[in-house]
């Protein structure tokens, strides 16, 4: 039984505070800007965060030989301004990830993924804080000072992986961290920067002597930051990865620890954790992301991560993503909120039903969360991770007037744009019918209903991995003089013989 009490529950809902992408480069891509501007209307995020600011592809720092035979440098941002002013558009900011190397800086030819990101150290640190300095001052004299002081930097991204980091190498990326921090600093102490950007291997020990360096360097951090996946050795099969979830209360307590690590430091207490990558699966290659099962699994994690975290962003909002190529088919396992022919998935819905979700919360449980609305209504979201129909009871409030109460639900009934693909036969290259089809078998199915003053309760089936989202709010009826809904229902035909 859901019976709402107020004081009781906290729930500090940070849904649409960031959200992942691929490398920043995709942004020239007009399938991208798509499934952004609908994950944009539908959910709205406040910050995006992404790869390779700095890679190749984006173009931003050469070097060159001049007359004298002199090494010089110069700054290309054409497609920086490109990328920015599309987000801008789209009403959601940067969180700017610093990172990979350009080759004309790097010291090495490490590299990652299929667009080649290089991950080893710069060749030269000062020409490294010369870049991040020039940059942010070019957006500065693009966007204004109070505009881009408010775009949260990271430093790097999964330096405790030696794909990512030359050799996972510790005090080097500690090194790359001072010198980041400070040349930020050195143009606005009011930059929120943090670090280290860790993922779960070995991240105790990492977190903690990540702190230390801090501590000894004096470095006043802003933020500490650190990634969420919820899988341990996916099965590879042809192009894919399948997985097994991990129990969610682990997940939950990996954070816990590093918020306490965090909390025992008294330089560092209390400083927001960003998680600036969450997902189920850490590949881009995992089936899981496109079911009905990841939206209720994801559905527990957001009524809980606020706990620990200032935000959590999903990785990613769009399945327009090149990190193992070019993807054959437009449900492919891919991160994205978004399948390719701009069609939502069901976690997309799972993310506008917690956007939904402000107001004091009046309950809290291991599978559905609520809130009170302004107007003495509430709005919830019930989520079902097993393979048995969830039935769920609702302790209406008591109240002196009827209730209009919807729901909407998300399952492999009635959502499920991976099933009718499937049933399609699993077209490759859709066509406009088919992709109509799909983005309509995408959409979740709502039902409504009038409470009377006398109704107490109401009785709720959540399907087998689903997530429903229930919204009721008191009816103000003001009818139209002469509009009699009853009689409308009453018509007869009349048959002469």
């Amino acid at each position: 039984m859901i019976r709402f009490e107020h004081g009781k529950y906290d729930f500090n809902n940070n849904v649409d505070f960031c959200v992942g992408t691929g490398r920043m480069g995709l942004a020239l891509q007009q399938n991208y800007l798509e499934q952004l501007a609908l994950v944009q209307k539908e959910i709205g995020f406040q910050y995006i965060r992404g790869h390779g600011l700095f890679s190749d592809d984006m173009s931003i720092y050469h070097e060159y030989e001049n007359e004298d035979g002199e090494i010089r440098i110069e700054y290309n941002f054409t497609y920086l301004d490109l990328v920015m002013d599309a987000y801008l558009q789209r009403n959601i900011r940067p969180f700017i990830e610093l990172g990979f190397m350009p080759n004309a800086l790097s010291s090495g030819e490490q590299t990652i993924f299929y667009w080649k990101g290089n991950t080893t150290p710069p060749k030269d640190y000062e020409k490294w804080q010369q870049l991040i300095q020039a940059t942010l001052r070019h957006l500065i004299d693009r966007y204004g000072l109070e505009e881009v002081i408010t775009w949260p930097i990271e430093v790097w991204n999964e330096p405790n992986l030696a794909g990512f980091w030359e050799n996972a190498d510790r005090e080097e990326y500690f090194k790359l961290f001072k010198m980041s921090f400070l040349a930020i600093k050195e143009i606005d102490r009011r930059f929120q920067v943090g670090g280290p950007a860790i993922c779960g291997v070995d991240d105790v020990s990492w977190l903690q002597d990540f702190l230390e360096f801090c501590q000894k360097e004096a470095l006043a951090i802003d933020t500490v930051t650190r990634h969420l996946y919820t899988i341990d050795n996916p099965e590879k099969q042809g192009r894919y990865s399948y997985v097994t979830l991990r129990d969610p209360v682990e997940c939950v307590d990996e954070l816990k620890t590093s918020r306490e690590i965090i909390d025992s430091f008294n330089e560092f207490k209390h400083l927001p954790m960003h998680i600036t990558e969450f997902n189920t699966s850490y590949s881009p290659d995992s089936p899981i992301h496109d079911t009905n099962q990841n939206a209720a699994y994801i559905a527990g994690l957001l009524a809980q991560l606020g706990e620990t975290s200032a935000s959590y962003s999903y990785w990613t909002f769009g399945d327009v993503f090149e990190e193992f190529g070019v993807p054959f088919t437009p449900f492919h396992g891919g991160f994205g909120l978004v399948a390719n022919g701009n069609i939502p998935k069901p976690t997309f819905w799972t993310f506008v039903f917690f956007k939904k979700l402000k107001g004091a919360c009046v309950y809290k449980g291991e599978d559905a969360i609520f809130v009170e609305t302004k107007d003495g209504g509430f709005r919830g979201v019930i989520w079902n991770t097993s393979e048995q129909v969830l039935k769920k009871s609702i302790l209406l409030p008591e109240r002196n007037q009827s209730f209009f109460f919807m729901e909407k639900r998300v399952d492999q009934e009635v959502c499920n744009p991976l099933r009718v693909w499937h049933e399609m036969g699993e077209p490759s290259s859709l066509t406009t019918d088919q992709k109509e089809l799909l983005r309509s078998a995408a959409s979740p199915l709502i039902l409504t209903k009038e409470l009377s003053i006398e109704q107490t309760s109401i009785e709720l089936p959540v399907l087998p991995h689903g997530v429903t989202y229930v919204e009721c709010y008191p009816i103000k009826r003001k009818s139209d003089r002469g509009f009699n809904y009853q009689k409308i229902n009453e018509v007869h035909i009349i048959h002469e013989r």
